[in-house]
């Protein structure tokens, strides 16, 4: 069974850190480009970060430039978004997704397949 498995989320006061892991499950992740996905009640989905299979490549969206990192390990078959400078707009359920490509070319790629996601809520 195909799987994306999230997870790291939690509360954290504004200014924080989080670490979010992607684990793939039942497919080796090293041949498709990985992107972080968020949304928050009311709000639409937001694609936020996207790195290419090698890692060679990554794309992110304006709101989080600078402060978040996308990474990965293939050898541990594992994505990572690294969250820093934590925001209260930044609460919302974050999820990783591939479109079954190897590389993207925005901070967005079309997320046919996805995991069930970690919630991430900044509050002080």
């Amino acid at each position: 069974q195909v799987q994306l498995v999230e997870s790291g989320g939690g509360l954290v006061q504004p200014g924080g850190s989080l670490r979010l892991s992607c684990a793939a499950e039942g497919f080796s992740l090293d041949r498709y480009a990985i992107g972080w996905f968020r949304q928050a009640p009311g709000k639409k989905r937001e694609g936020v970060a996207c790195i290419s299979s090698s890692g060679d490549n990554t794309f992110y969206a304006d709101s989080v430039k600078g402060r978040f990192t996308i990474s990965r390990d293939n050898a541990k078959n594992t994505v990572y978004f690294q969250l820093n400078r934590l925001e209260p707009e930044d609460t919302a359920l974050y999820y990783c997704a591939t479109d079954w490509r190897v590389s993207c070319s925005r901070a967005e790629l079309s997320p046919l397949d996805r995991g069930q996601g970690t919630q991430v809520t900044v509050s002080s």
